[in-house]
């Protein structure tokens, strides 16, 4: 039998129902075994692998801990990681299909240049190059060995998320398939065929954000519904 799929969610408190539909869409749709692993914030200080002060900005919880994906692997084989505000909506086993052992990430390479300055909760919207790539990565365990706990402490945020830490842009591999579709930043047309949605300037699980994203929003109200029957 083949070993389950490893896949790392970004855990933020603030977030919890958000992480919870994720999690069972993932389970839902599906073909292959998954281990399902949330970076919860205070479990990996407790284990002494992330000992960093909250940067002022940093949005989420988990905007750091993700690239202690590599480490928790043991910088051995693949894993996956996603932030928790996504919705999938298909087989997650074709993501992981896509992973290339010339590479050592691989993500969607949008080319995201946000106009606001905050976005969920008054966080701050930061721009930089390659915005958004580290939000879904198939990460190569044993080509991320410089991601070290004490890099990871100490790196400044934009050496993190702009992939400083490789040796250099050819180690980035493109995801194809329309995975990772930005909520109300791509064109909504692109929504229609995306396997994984993505509110990355927050969701409706917040409450003045019931309706992020139109039908999309309500989608994922939908998803939640399927959710909390399990509990009926």
């Amino acid at each position: 039998m083949s070993q389950p799929i490893p896949v790392f969610i970004g855990y933020d408190p603030r977030e919890r129902a958000a992480t919870n539909v994720l999690i069972d869409s993932l389970y839902q749709h599906s073909s292959a075994p998954l281990a399902i692993t949330p970076l919860v914030t205070p479990q990996l200080e407790r284990a002494g692998l992330f000992q960093r002060e909250r940067d002022p900005k940093q949005s989420t919880a988990f905007s750091f801990t993700r690239f202690l994906v590599p480490r928790l692997m043991d910088y051995q084989g693949w894993a996956i990681f996603m932030d928790c505000d996504m919705l999938c909506r298909g087989d997650i086993a074709a993501l992981w299909a896509q992973r290339d052992d010339r590479f050592a990430v691989m993500c969607v390479q949008h080319q995201h240049a946000p106009r606001e300055s905050v976005k969920f909760l008054g966080e701050p919207q930061s721009p930089y190059p390659k915005k958004n790539w580290s939000s879904l990565m198939l990460l190569n365990s044993s080509r991320c060995q410089s991601l070290t706990p004490e890099y990871v402490n100490t790196a400044s945020g934009l050496e993190l998320h702009r992939f400083h830490w490789l040796a250099g842009d050819h180690e980035i591999g493109a995801l194809q398939g329309g995975w990772n579709h930005l909520v109300d930043v791509q064109d909504p047309a692109e929504a229609t065929d995306s396997p994984l949605l993505h509110w990355t300037l927050g969701g409706p699980w917040f409450r003045d954000q019931r309706t992020m994203g139109g039908p999309l929003a309500a989608e994922w109200f939908s998803a939640r519904d399927d959710v909390s029957r399990l509990w009926d």
